[in-house]
């Protein structure tokens, strides 16, 4: 599956953004997706994840509460909304698919990674 993320900008502290992922492939469905990010400096950290029904979803505590994450299967497409959004949220956002039905929050456990989205979130 081949995946392109798209959406990143610079928005102010309070300011909500929305990221959009649009996956290839006939199978969609059957992969568990997430959103992972990297600021300068630090490693890729778990942001969210979904499974393929929808029907389960996993956020990280810094995020819990403020994003949101949603799939559409029948446009191949996830989506993460991002709202009240801080300067600490300011990092490069990478979509990425799992061949599975569980969710991971470990990066190495996906197997497939779109480009990265660059979100700037100035105080």
């Amino acid at each position: 599956v081949q995946l392109q993320a798209s959406g990143g900008g610079l928005v102010q502290a309070g300011d909500s953004l929305r990221l959009s992922c649009a996956a290839s492939g006939r199978t969609f469905s059957s992969y568990t997706m997430g959103w992972f990010r990297q600021a300068p400096g630090k490693e890729r950290e778990f942001v969210t994840s979904i499974i393929g029904s929808g029907g389960r979803i996993y956020y990280a505590d810094s995020v819990k509460g403020r994003f949101t994450i949603s799939r559409d299967n029948a446009k191949n497409t996830i989506n993460l909304q991002m709202n009240n959004l801080k300067p600490e949220d300011t990092a490069v956002y990478y979509c990425a698919a799992r061949e599975s039905i569980y969710y991971s929050v470990y990066a190495h456990d996906y197997g497939y990674w779109g480009q990265g989205t660059l979100v700037t979130v100035s105080s």
